[in-house]
């Protein structure tokens, strides 16, 4: 018995190595997410719209530079591009330090400030690719759909515990110590990858169009966009829509949405390796659906934190579910570049989602949210079962 112990956590242990240092280098976005605004607009003078460009303008970046992480896991391996990314972000974080040194003016101070985000959203586009890559090369195909669940868990982690502290640093000694803090977790990150067997690039391998590889994964990505509706509304209403309300404990929807998501995905990051992403996905959007709807038709808040709770449920386990997916339809050597085009619409959905809520919850209420967030998983349920069905159907017609 012990020593099948020991072999399994052999195995795991190049993955939990990688999710560490993912985890360290989203620490890097993560401190700067919620102190961002609060420097841009008290420290810088500026408004509320510049505080939020500076921040959006990383997810932009992220978002166009997908396609060129996945072409670099392909060309260079994977472990290249995980390492490059963690040096764009110290880079970035010395460029955002810049923005404070003494005596700059606002204005050219934002200037310097945005460009460090930037980088950053280049940075965040090599190194999760990479490391999904990796994680994928080192374990192996079979187990990819648990490579995304740990990576994934080291992704939220970090975003949960980094606002927190960003907020702290900049209480104490200010932005700075932000940016300071920031440009050294990566080399953390370094230190924690360097002695993993080395990834293996596909240079002479001839490249796809990344419009072919989005054709193969298109289905995937729109379904884990369509789920990702409903953790960006959540993320960013459930608060107000308590306070709107007059119920207590505004901040417990999003514990509880973070609770159930992190416990499936530690109690059932291997389901999708064992039963495949289809069936996995189509349980987790039903209960994303629900959980949305239990939120939208809330008599109070108890109800309302089942309904977080159940949405975190749902959403847990849909990105590596289809992330799984989306890289059987591709061969070894676009595998980065699948991910990447995988990820985008991830990013997409949570890029447009905020103000697209916002005006609904503007002319409807903040309930309204909540049902857009079950109609969109029920779409996402909507487009996976019906060509499962489709595909069903086919089989049960040939020959045997």
């Amino acid at each position: 018995m012990s020593t099948t112990t020991s072999s399994g956590a052999d195995r795991l242990a190049p993955l939990l190595r990688l999710s560490a240092a993912l985890f360290l280098a989203y620490l890097c976005v993560a401190v700067g997410l919620a102190s961002l605004s609060v420097y841009v607009t008290r420290h810088l003078g500026l408004g509320n719209v510049a505080g939020g460009f500076a921040i959006g303008v990383a997810f932009l970046s992220t978002i166009l530079t997908r396609a060129h992480a996945g072409s670099v896991a392909d060309r260079l391996g994977p472990g290249t591009c995980l390492r490059r990314g963690l040096l764009i972000y110290v880079l970035a974080s010395l460029v955002c330090l810049a923005s404070a040194a003494p005596g700059l003016a606002a204005q050219p101070a934002y200037i310097v400030l945005v460009a460090g985000r930037v980088l950053l959203g280049l940075g965040e586009s090599l190194a999760m690719v990479g490391a999904v890559s990796w994680g994928m090369q080192l374990m192996g195909p079979a187990r990819s759909g648990r490579v995304l669940a740990f990576i994934g868990m080291a992704m939220y982690g970090a975003l949960a515990a980094g606002g927190p502290l960003g907020l702290w640093l900049l209480g104490v000694s200010g932005f700075a110590s932000v940016m300071v803090f920031a440009s050294l977790v990566p080399l953390l990150a370094w230190w924690c990858v360097r002695t993993l067997p080395a990834s293996v690039s596909t240079g002479t391998v001839p490249r796809v169009p990344f419009r072919q590889v989005l054709g193969r994964i298109w289905r995937e990505g729109a379904v884990v966009g369509l789920q990702g509706v409903g953790f960006a509304a959540l993320g960013a209403f459930v608060p107000l829509y308590f306070l709107a309300q007059g119920w207590p404990h505004a901040g417990l929807g999003l514990t509880a949405f973070g609770a159930g998501f992190v416990a499936v995905r530690l109690l059932a990051g291997h389901l999708p390796d064992r039963l495949g992403g289809r069936p996995v996905a189509l349980c987790s959007l039903a209960l994303e659906a629900v959980g949305q709807a239990l939120l939208w038709l809330a008599p109070g808040p108890g109800v309302a934190l089942a309904g977080a709770l159940l949405t975190g449920v749902g959403c847990s386990m849909v990105f590596p579910a289809m992330g799984m997916e989306a890289v059987r339809r591709v061969p070894a050597s676009l595998r980065g570049t699948a991910v990447g085009g995988f990820a985008m619409f991830q990013d997409i959905a949570y890029g447009v989602t905020g103000p697209l809520a916002g005006m609904l919850a503007n002319r409807t209420g903040y309930a309204s949210v909540f049902l857009a967030g079950a109609v969109c998983a029920l779409l996402g349920w909507l487009l996976l079962a019906v060509p499962a069905r489709a595909g069903a159907s086919e089989a049960r017609s040939e020959p045997s």
